[in-house]
């Protein structure tokens, strides 16, 4: 079967229907979506949008704005896509004022604040610390300068891991984070915070973070 739209002026358009036995039927979106995004099926027929290509680019990496983590208590990247599977927490020489370790917390809405599993190590003697707030990442002292990644990826439905291997400039000490945690929804927000409890408490003073997400 060929079907043809015609054009407003002169030409047109044609879609062909390949001989198959029995019936199909795909339903388009209602929305038009949005640049570089590509239609993708469920496996019943119904189409929607999907971000695998952002930008007009071939790739589905997408990254976020780096703040500087020069000032205020958290570095908070919200408006995460629902998609998203995967996000890479970058830290560029950061550092805070105060001598507790950095967290990384994640959330649904607002910020999941308890309900995390998991520990950090750091050090030749392979100090560990539990923490229950946040992913956590040992940092030693207010002089503490890291550098780094976290990646957090999606486990199945709300439930997340961590995993990160990072060092610190100031001195010849690697650490290592990895946790879980269960989200009440879909993760929309990333939040980077120096505390012990898991409410911002500590100064940030240097670097810069960002995010990449996928």
């Amino acid at each position: 079967m060929t079907l043809r739209l015609n054009g407003s002026t002169s030409g047109y358009t044609e879609i062909d229907a390949p001989a198959v036995a029995g019936n199909n039927t795909l339903l388009l979106p209602t929305g038009n979506g949005t640049s570089g995004q590509f239609l993708q099926t469920n496996g019943s027929g119904a189409l929607s949008f999907a971000s695998a290509v952002v930008n007009g680019s071939s790739s589905a990496i997408v990254s976020g704005t780096a703040v500087a983590s020069t000032s205020g208590t958290s570095i908070d990247f919200t408006g995460i896509p629902s998609w998203v599977k995967r996000i890479t927490v970058m830290f560029n020489g950061v550092s805070t004022n105060g001598v507790n370790n950095l967290q990384v917390q994640i959330g649904a809405s607002s910020f999941t604040i308890s309900g995390y599993l998991g520990a950090s190590t750091d050090g030749p003697a392979l100090t560990a610390t539990s923490f229950t707030t946040g992913f956590g990442i040992r940092t030693g002292s207010a002089a503490s300068v890291i550098h780094g990644t976290l990646v957090i990826s999606s486990f199945t439905a709300n439930v997340w891991v961590a995993a990160g291997t990072l060092a610190r400039s100031d001195g010849a000490t690697f650490c290592s984070s990895a946790g879980t945690v269960t989200l009440s929804g879909t993760l929309d927000r990333v939040r980077i915070i120096g505390s012990a409890t898991g409410s911002p408490s500590d100064t940030f003073d240097a670097g810069s973070i960002n995010i990449l997400y996928e």
